[in-house]
């Protein structure tokens, strides 16, 4: 969702107070995500309402990872949140597509952007990515830690991997189910995905696809209240042959 869009997908991301990334989705911080709305739109506006400014502003460490030696072109940034991804892909030369359910969200990713000099290569849409289908246009699709109690992630990396232009590189980024933080609140592990699960649903030993990562990453993280624990990424990056 954004990660991004997401239905919701959760981007996402960790608080404000993290490790200076924003990668935990809202469960994990203790964030509520209002699961009595009547949409994804309000459930996830009913989020970001809950304070001024959810995650760290900092763009997803595995992203700069893997798309930091990339050769800029179009990309679409699947949940965009708040926008910290596609503000850090625009500053690489990206021109960027940021989708996301939540206006609100949005809203304020267009207002991070207009304080850089590269907002004009930034489009931000408002979608639901439980029903939109992107074409298959763009270089680079990056969908991370789309996790949501709506949106089954076997959906939204269908979705990402559709919108791949030929040439282009795929990545998806998700928490692993046997990695996740202590103090979250983990009441849908079914949401999180590892990389045998991921490459089986994508199908990732046929064509169209060639691997070029496929992976389980630690990361050491910091929660609300200053302690730190280990964390496992599920991270994969693909190119689709032209």
């Amino acid at each position: 969702m954004a990660e991004h869009t997401h239905d919701g997908g959760t981007h996402h991301h960790a608080e404000a107070h993290d490790d200076g990334t924003h990668q935990h989705g809202p469960q994990q911080v203790g964030l509520d995500l209002h699961q009595d709305a009547e949409n994804a739109e309000d459930m996830w506006d009913g989020m970001y309402r809950e304070r001024p400014k959810v995650w760290s502003g900092n763009p997803n460490p595995q992203l700069v990872v893997e798309a930091g030696g990339l050769t800029p072109g179009t990309a679409l940034d699947l949940g965009c949140g708040e926008g910290a991804d596609a503000i850090w892909l625009a500053g690489q030369g990206w021109t960027v597509t940021g989708v996301d359910v939540s206006a609100v969200a949005l809203e304020r990713a267009a207002a991070h952007a207009a304080g850089t000099s590269h907002a004009a290569r930034i489009t931000w849409q408002q979608q639901d990515l439980a029903a939109w289908t992107p074409e298959p246009s763009f270089d680079l699709v990056s969908a991370q830690f789309l996790h949501s109690p709506l949106l089954p992630w076997r959906h939204s990396v269908a979705s990402a991997a559709a919108a791949v232009a030929p040439g282009g590189t795929l990545l998806v980024v998700g928490h692993h189910p046997h990695g996740l933080a202590p103090w979250g609140h983990h009441h849908e592990t079914g949401m999180f995905f590892t990389p045998e699960q991921l490459a089986g649903e994508l199908r990732l030993d046929r064509e169209p696809w060639f691997v070029n990562v496929l992976t389980s990453r630690e990361r050491i993280i910091s929660g609300p209240d200053g302690q730190t624990a280990t964390i496992l990424d599920t991270v994969l990056r693909a190119t689709r042959h032209a």
